[in-house]
């Protein structure tokens, strides 16, 4: 493909972006194929020779548009917001087109300053200290994974310049709870602590968070039986039910015994940005790393995660490597990004944040995150004035978590229910909402947070809900 017929496709491309965008209602929410459809909708074999432009445009409609969950519809409530600001979609593609090779201030200085830039202006935008730095990870679970290695070599000097984990007399322990994300218990398995090294701390049974006096019993239990505490990976707005752990207490206990704490906030920690949030995080000052996705609830197109942390020196002995091809004379004038985390090489994942904040503003971005935690709280408002139906957390950001419980349904019965009318409103493709386990019962997630949602929206899902399990018990 040569320049022009970039230019040529490309805003066929873009106009083809921009319709969908307006028209995703007259989308179904859920995508509505079997398994293998849309695979079975392409030839077996590879291409053998060129398509037309109309025929890569066809190709969207007829084959990958049929396999679309439309995350950016209005009506989508599950797992959590996806938001893809289109000011952040100009930037990915910018960042495309501009192909930079990251692997060296030097392979591409804007690429790394860029970076550092942003890093720095979502730090003051969330009201943190100077002191902390950061850079760009793919997801929260690559950043808590680098996170926890740097833990591992903390807690043992170093242990990878010498034998390794495995060469530890002293089994090295992570803390973390029931409610934290799969992806800490992953990656404590993949930085090598083990299945039997990692602890799910009590909770309290009514915020779901964290138990300070729990988490110091079990410290002191595995000091006593010859284990070294390791890490506390503490969360800043769970994916279950959005709890916030008591991170002040926590790191009194951290700092108590030198244990590395990590805030994972992937979720939460776009609340930053809004002042009267930050209460929820006090004492995330005091932790050792930070970790939170502007790919979620900010707007940032995925991937875009952010990881922050204070003892920029250890991070970079554990990341470091230096390959002498590498080498060059800015050496010690320039941050080397690849010293900061797992890949050699990075895009220009700056460029979304940058377009994000330059042409939307922050403001904007402020907005409407107040406006879903005003249509949450509306929500959870309706569910608690309504007979039969239960919010079951507190209503901390946009999350609201809910049952319906009809008179006479208990146990599995009323498990089976909560999954039919859950399953039931999401096959409709009028909306999606997550079904998941709370204290060992199924319970339904709303998750409010797409752009274009609106209270209007929110009402016709509160109706779409009740009718759909009203119809259920029919």
């Amino acid at each position: 493909m040569t320049p022009e017929e970039f230019r040529i496709l490309g805003h066929h491309l873009i106009d083809w972006i921009a319709d969908y965008r307006s028209d995703i209602e007259k989308h179904p929410v859920l995508a509505q194929v079997e398994p293998g459809e849309v695979r079975k909708s392409f030839p077996s074999t590879p291409p053998a020779g060129q398509v037309s432009h109309d025929e890569i445009i066809r190709m969207l409609d007829e084959r990958i548009m049929p396999g679309m969950t439309h995350v950016q519809h209005p009506m989508n409530f599950g797992w959590f917001p996806s938001n893809s600001a289109l000011a952040s979609v100009l930037g990915d593609i910018a960042g495309s087109g501009l192909a930079a090779l990251g692997i060296s201030w030097e392979s591409c200085p804007s690429l790394t300053e860029v970076e550092e830039l942003v890093c720095d202006w979502m730090r003051q935008l969330a009201g943190l200290s100077p002191e902390w730095r950061g850079c760009i990870h793919d997801t929260a679970s690559t950043a808590c994974l680098t996170s926890l290695i740097v833990a591992r070599e903390r807690a043992t000097g170093l242990i990878q310049n010498r034998g390794g984990i495995q060469s530890e007399p002293r089994p090295l322990v992570v803390y973390t709870t029931e409610q934290s994300h799969s992806s800490v218990r992953k990656a404590a398995l993949l930085a090598g602590f083990g299945h039997e090294n990692i602890r799910n701390i009590e909770t309290d049974p009514d915020t779901f968070a964290m138990l300070p006096q729990a988490l110091a019993e079990a410290i002191l239990q595995d000091l006593d039986s010859g284990r070294t505490p390791a890490a506390i990976v503490a969360t800043s707005g769970t994916t279950g039910v959005a709890a916030f752990d008591p991170l002040d207490d926590i790191a009194d206990i951290a700092r108590r015994h030198n244990i590395w704490l990590h805030a994972d906030a992937a979720m939460g920690g776009s609340a930053l940005i809004l002042p009267e949030c930050r209460p929820l995080m006090r004492g995330i000052e005091r932790t050792d790393a930070i970790s939170w996705n502007p790919h979620k609830w900010l707007g940032a197109n995925m991937d875009c995660s952010l990881m922050y942390v204070r003892d920029t020196q250890m991070l970079q002995s554990v990341m470091s490597t230096n390959p002498s091809y590498l080498k060059s004379a800015s050496d010690s004038q320039t941050t080397q990004l690849r010293d900061w985390s797992i890949p050699l090489g990075r895009r220009f994942r700056a460029l979304k944040l940058l377009f994000l904040l330059q042409i939307d503003g922050i403001e904007s971005v402020r907005d409407l995150m107040r406006q879903d935690i005003d249509n949450a709280r509306w929500l959870a408002g309706q569910v608690g004035d309504s007979a039969d139906w239960k919010v079951l957390a507190p209503v901390r950001l946009q999350t609201v978590c809910i049952r319906h419980e009809p008179e006479g349904l208990h146990g599995e019965a009323l498990d089976r229910h909560t999954l039919a009318w859950a399953r039931s409103v999401n096959a409709s493709g009028k909306a999606l909402v997550t079904p998941a386990i709370l204290n060992g019962r199924w319970m339904v997630r709303v998750s409010i947070g797409a752009i274009p949602t609106t209270r209007e929206h929110v009402e016709t899902l509160w109706r779409l809900i009740r009718d759909t399990a009203s119809g259920i018990l029919k």
